[in-house]
């Protein structure tokens, strides 16, 4: 048991920021964090990925991807991130940065993002994004690679469309 709760207060934030990021939803996210630990406590067998971040990141995933088909919809993260240190302004700018970068994000295709968000925000190798996805090692690289540049065209896109509409007030 003790093992097992030093397992899940290691893992459980970075796994719910996985998921949190994969669905934008946050009561989704607590619910496939929840269920990914239920599931790897009643695992039979052997883990079969190098690392347990991993395992619980496959584990996730999978989660988030039977969501998907049950549900056929996504959630949209809320704007809004106060933060009573910072001037209006800058808040502002910081909120208009994050919808183009979350925007951006969710027009990714999931296996995309998913690499990218495993490598950037979770810090994971590009051996163990390959375990978790399913990928060669080769096939992760590329998908990392192209996820970033696609990000980017993405949100420069959203800023010249945003930056028109802007004007145009």
């Amino acid at each position: 048991m003790t093992d097992f709760h030093a397992l899940y207060e290691r893992y459980a934030p970075q796994v719910h920021r996985f998921a949190l990021f994969l669905c934008g939803d946050p009561a989704l996210a607590d619910d496939i964090t929840s269920d990914t630990f239920v599931r790897a406590w009643t695992a039979t067998g052997t883990i079969r990925q190098q690392t347990v971040k991993a395992y619980l990141f496959t584990i996730a995933r999978n989660l988030y991807l039977d969501s998907l088909r049950h549900s056929r919809r996504l959630a949209v993260l809320g704007e809004t991130l106060p933060d009573a240190r910072v001037s209006p302004q800058k808040q502002v700018e910081v909120r208009r940065e994050l919808w183009l970068v979350l925007t951006a994000m969710r027009e990714l295709p999931e296996v995309d993002r998913a690499a990218l968000l495993m490598r950037v925000q979770e810090e994971m190798s590009y051996e163990e994004i390959s375990q978790a996805l399913g990928l060669s090692l080769a096939a992760a690289k590329v998908k990392v690679h192209r996820a970033r540049l696609k990000l980017m065209r993405a949100v420069e896109a959203l800023e010249g469309r945003s930056d028109r509409s802007e004007e145009g007030s």
